[in-house]
């Protein structure tokens, strides 16, 4: 255990998650939904989250709600329906790669007039195309992309279309993530690059026999994806932990921990080459354990107190 004192926690506390909320059907029964595991990553490391979504007056959605309440994730935001069930999922857990197959139950949606809007910056976990992302991408500040085809030019086009994004970050699993921020800076002297030249520069910089999350960054330059267009700002390129055969157990959730992390980081202003290898030792500290929340760090953990000096 670190005999150093944790630094004090972040003025900006109290974080407002709006989306997903399920039971996973594992070993055990345990909650899940991709918002209630970010939030529950935001309160173990010690902030005030608030979640808006919506469950069934039934036995699991008082399930959901306790276990969150357990965890001091504020509920109170939440609809509770009378009609229909709250969502589930069967998890299937491949015991030789580590990864899972779901099969999802969906609930009732939340319905636009049981959600209010407000001026607070807003992170999206855009995960993979639906119905309607668009127009949620249309108020992030902020966006996280677990699937993508050509991931420099893809994070490129974001932030062309979505003038309010400052950054987006698209996640690799064990092959780590890669973050485009934009920045202010108009120099017109500044350097015109290629975006997927420069992503492969930073693959040979990188430092392929760090144990521990790293991260590369390229300088404040023009990033250029041919027929798309040019944002100034930066690529970065951050490394996953290199875990332990005998020590991963399940990779569920490793993303919505990620995204609790980050959400952590924007709060404690921390910049992206401290941010992101916070939010990957997060992650793999929670592909150690069985089951999306199970694994989740607490703030004093010995592994978060180097990220948070």
């Amino acid at each position: 255990m670190s005999s150093e004192p944790l630094p004090p926690l972040p003025e900006r506390r109290i974080v407002v998650g709006l989306g997903m909320l399920s039971v996973d059907f594992l070993a055990t029964v345990q909650g899940g939904g991709n918002s209630g595991n970010a939030l529950t990553c935001v309160a173990r490391l010690g902030l005030s989250p608030r979640l808006i979504s919506k469950v069934a007056d039934d036995s699991q959605g008082q399930s959901i709600i306790e276990e969150l309440e357990a965890d001091g994730v504020d509920t109170s935001y939440i609809v509770v329906s009378k009609e229909g069930n709250s969502p589930f999922t069967y998890l299937i857990i491949d015991e030789q790669t580590k990864t899972r197959t779901c099969i999802h139950q969906p609930g009732y949606p939340l319905a636009p007039d049981e959600a209010t809007s407000r001026n607070i910056p807003i992170l999206i976990d855009a995960e993979r195309l639906r119905e309607g992302l668009d127009d949620l991408l249309d108020l992030a500040d902020y966006a996280a992309w677990t699937e993508a085809p050509s991931i420099p030019t893809a994070l490129l086009s974001m932030l062309l279309r979505l003038p309010k994004l400052k950054f987006v970050i698209v996640t690799l699993g064990e092959e780590g993530c890669v973050m485009l921020e934009r920045t202010s800076d108009e120099d017109p002297q500044l350097e015109e690059v290629d975006v997927d030249n420069l992503l492969d520069l930073l693959k040979q910089r990188k430092d392929d026999g760090a144990m521990v999350p790293t991260c590369v960054s390229s300088a404040i330059t023009k990033l250029r994806a041919d027929g798309i267009g040019t944002v100034t700002g930066r690529l970065i390129l951050g490394t996953a932990e290199k875990i332990p055969p005998s020590e991963l157990v399940d990779t569920t959730g490793a993303g919505d921990a990620f995204i609790g992390a980050t959400i952590y980081a924007i709060c404690a202003e921390m910049p992206p080459e401290k941010m992101l290898p916070f939010a990957a030792q997060v992650a793999a500290a929670n592909c150690r354990a069985l089951g999306a929340r199970a694994g989740l760090p607490r703030r004093s953990d010995p592994r978060m107190v180097p990220f948070l000096s």
